[in-house]
């Protein structure tokens, strides 16, 4: 059995207000390729197809296109789970007719385990599908006592193995944080206070655990427990990671390998640092100028209208930092607090930073005279 591991698509996502459907496209387009070079059985969409509960037309039309294309075009069977960003309801729409043209969405959670069960090289593969619920919807669907999402967990993993039986090769689909996973700025918290954590272990006794939710690929606990993360950036804390699909070939005895296949993006998502002048030399003959950019500009006085030159070599320029500026700043309100001490120590603050020389007998003398006159006028 060979079948293909994504996750976390987020199709319809802006960043910094700008959208990323041509993105998406691009590298949805090299998912396919891979599906059909690599001639695989399945593909695995481990939650969060979407990046919001009620998506965009557009963001509908591009997952209409990549699922006809592989379901019909490639004949490759798809199975997509809900993550906390989509809307189980509106995405498990016409899912039992679907199923019969090979697409399986598992949206809502169920009452009773639902494997979809595909034949492999070497037998059947029972795939089980766990659409990201929280404590109270596992409470809520089957009665069970748990509070916490490792509770939960245990308790939807006991009914697969109890349906699977321990004879068949089981891969388990599932959109949940690992405890110790690396996070990344682009993921919404599935709960506050670390209460959100499942532990790896539950996972460890199955032929191979597909996760989602976790844009990096990673894997926790066992190396057949593995994220395949995000196919594209989606925050600039992910700048350093290689977005990749993961393809997982099972053999008879149902043990699992794992290859990574890389992906390419449309536009790149960096941080560049340094002072406009250099930045704007260097964008002259960058490569990647098209690229989406988080800039850090270290120079330390203000600059007008500084985005706008900035985009004029480097037009995607999305966020930008001020460290140096930042630090004068600071400097500048350690000043006012001193300042706060008195008219006196105000006056010759000032005196110093203009002048550069601290004030001298006779001025202090003139400034001490001046302010007690002001005083004078102000009690009558």
């Amino acid at each position: 059995m060979r079948f293909l591991h994504t996750s976390d698509w987020h199709i319809g996502r802006q960043f910094h207000n700008v959208s990323l459907l041509d993105d998406q496209r691009h590298v949805l387009t090299q998912i396919s390729r891979v599906a059909a070079d690599r001639q695989i059985d399945a593909l695995i969409v481990a939650g969060d197809i979407y990046d919001r509960s009620v998506p965009s037309a557009a963001a509908v039309d591009l997952l209409d296109d990549t699922l006809n294309h592989l379901c019909n075009d490639l004949q490759v069977p798809v199975i997509l789970i809900a993550g906390n960003h989509d809307g189980p309801e509106r995405l498990a729409f016409g899912a039992r007719q679907l199923a019969g043209a090979g697409l399986h969405v598992v949206g809502p959670l169920w009452k009773s385990p639902q494997p979809v069960v595909i034949e492999g090289r070497h037998g059947e593969v029972a795939f089980y599908p766990i659409p990201y619920a929280d404590p109270a919807t596992v409470r809520q669907v089957h009665g069970a006592e748990c509070m916490t999402h490792d509770e939960a967990m245990a308790y939807l993993l006991a009914q697969v193995r109890k349906d699977n039986g321990s004879e068949r090769p089981c891969v388990v689909i599932a959109h949940c944080f690992l405890a110790g996973g690396e996070v990344s700025e682009s993921e919404r918290p599935l709960s506050i206070g670390g209460a959100d954590q499942v532990s790896a272990d539950y996972f460890k006794n199955f032929s191979y655990a597909a996760l989602g939710h976790l844009h990096g690929p990673q894997y926790r606990g066992a190396q057949h427990v593995r994220y395949a993360g995000s196919p594209m950036k989606y925050s600039f804390s992910e700048q350093r990671q290689r977005k990749s699909v993961t393809l997982v070939e099972l053999d008879s005895a149902g043990q699992a390998s794992f290859e990574q296949i890389p992906l390419q993006p449309l536009r790149d998502m960096r941080v560049v640092e340094g002072t406009l002048d250099e930045l704007l030399a260097a964008g002259q003959t960058d490569p990647h100028r098209e690229d989406y950019l988080l800039v850090r500009l270290s120079d330390t006085h203000a600059i007008l209208d500084v985005m706008n030159k900035l985009r004029q070599v480097y037009p995607n320029v999305l966020h930008l930092e001020r460290p140096g500026l930042m630090s004068r700043s600071e400097r500048l309100e350690a000043s006012r607090e001193r300042l706060k001490k008195g008219e006196r120590m105000m006056f010759e603050d000032f005196f110093k930073q203009v002048t550069g020389d601290a004030l001298s007998l006779d001025q202090e003398k003139v400034i001490n005279e001046t302010l007690d006159a002001l005083y004078q006028n102000d009690e009558a």
